[in-house]
């Protein structure tokens, strides 16, 4: 393959990538399509994403970058649906985007899905159009099911997910933990696995001052712990609130929790309900959705970010804060144990019990305040995760998988 540039059609069909992140079915694959897209579009590949319409408001294209567009196709109601509900609305999403394909005379050389929702259609459309489709699950729902925390996974997930695991041509693994998954639960084969991790916007992630950061958003002189994400019980922010009864100082801090929106009102109201029965209602704080471009603000603000997460596919959050100069606390989830340097840029903990929580989050509060010199260094530590280099390295994965399908049969 010619290194020329390339075409590829992304299917988000459940999720928008530019929807409210934080809400219920937004999160951290919707960053990743959507820096993703631009940051390939930049380097002068053509990308299309996909994805359904949300609201009656949605105009059908929205330019991402340069080469970069989000087309939102019209399956089922206007309005944000249940994922699973969106199941019976792909066969008509795979055929409005054939439709739009057509009518607008595109061709593109290569499928690239993200979630087993949109890898349906993406199967659909790799019959039609012969060419290669590249699957991304961010989550697995077999792991999902063992761990056993939060909704129940329908089996129909599981079956769809292991019938693609054979199916597509090539799957991108955000890390070494997810491939093993998925030849463990899938019985995927490691050939047709490549391993790019996920990136972080280091124009947007930067350090900003801590005075500065905690006047701008009205804080006071408490140390900040931080909590970025889905109120989801995976994300197991009740094991941080029952954390900080632990810590030796309670009256001088505040846990901001950052994300949820109407469809969260039940979690929020039972971990508000925990924080009073813990009687540490007063220094827990949730403040619902931020807009993406004030988060370097509160990553700034926080002496420490947490991720408590029961299961992650990789960790983006931790990345943010990391690029922002902040340490982290997390489980040893996603691809973490290699992102943050244990002692350096913070703390890797085996599981996500509240004493464990709190010890290692105490020695971040007891250090010295980061200063200038300290968050660059903390920064640089992630600097290898620009989205440059994983457009490149995806890029590199995308060009193998398009030299094996040309590759004429004996």
């Amino acid at each position: 393959m010619p290194a020329s540039r390339l075409r590829i059609a992304m299917l988000s069909a459940h999720s928008c990538p530019i929807g409210s992140l934080g809400a219920k079915d937004t999160g951290g694959m919707s960053v990743y399509i959507r820096e993703l897209a631009r940051e390939l579009g930049k380097q002068g590949h053509l990308v299309d994403v996909y994805t359904r319409v949300h609201d009656p408001r949605d105009g059908q294209i929205y330019e991402l970058g340069q080469n970069a567009r989000l087309i939102h196709l019209r399956a089922g109601e206007d309005k944000e649906i249940h994922k699973l509900a969106v199941y019976s609305h792909l066969p008509d999403f795979a055929c409005k985007l054939e439709n739009f394909r057509k009518h607008n005379n595109l061709q593109y050389d290569l499928i690239f899905s993200h979630y087993w929702l949109s890898g349906w259609v993406g199967k659909s459309l790799q019959r039609w159009w012969n060419v290669p489709h590249v699957m991304m699950f961010h989550t697995l729902g077999a792991v999902k099911s063992a761990i056993g925390i939060g909704e129940e996974e329908p089996e129909l997930r599981i079956e769809t997910e292991r019938d693609l695991a054979k199916s597509c041509h090539h799957i991108i693994a955000a890390t070494e933990k997810e491939k093993e998954n998925l030849i463990l639960h899938y019985s995927a084969s490691p050939e047709r696995i490549g391993v790019v991790p996920c990136g972080v916007n280091l124009e947007l992630f930067q350090p900003v001052d801590k005075g500065t950061a905690k006047q701008q958003l009205g804080f006071d002189d408490n140390k900040i712990i931080l909590f970025v994400g889905r109120i989801d019980p995976l994300k197991g922010i009740d094991r941080l609130i029952k954390a900080i009864p632990y810590l030796p100082d309670t009256h001088g801090l505040r846990l901001v929790i950052i994300g949820g929106d109407e469809h969260s009102q039940h979690e929020i109201a039972q971990l508000q309900k925990l924080s009073g029965d813990l009687h540490i209602q007063d220094s827990v704080t949730f403040l619902g959705l931020i807009k993406h471009d004030q988060l370097p603000y509160f990553y700034s603000a926080a002496d420490a970010c947490v991720v408590p997460s029961y299961y992650e596919s990789f960790g983006l959050v931790a990345l943010e804060s990391l690029a922002c100069g902040t340490p982290v606390v997390a489980t040893d989830v996603g691809d973490l144990k290699s992102v943050i340097r244990q002692g350096e840029t913070g703390y890797v903990i085996t599981d996500n019990a509240p004493h464990h929580l709190a010890e290692k989050i105490a020695l971040l509060l007891s250090m010295p305040g980061i200063d200038t010199e300290s968050a660059l260094s903390i920064r640089a530590s992630v600097s290898r995760f620009s989205w440059s280099n994983i457009a490149e390295a995806l890029v590199r994965e995308c060009r193998l998988v398009l030299a094996n399908h040309l590759v004429p049969v004996p």
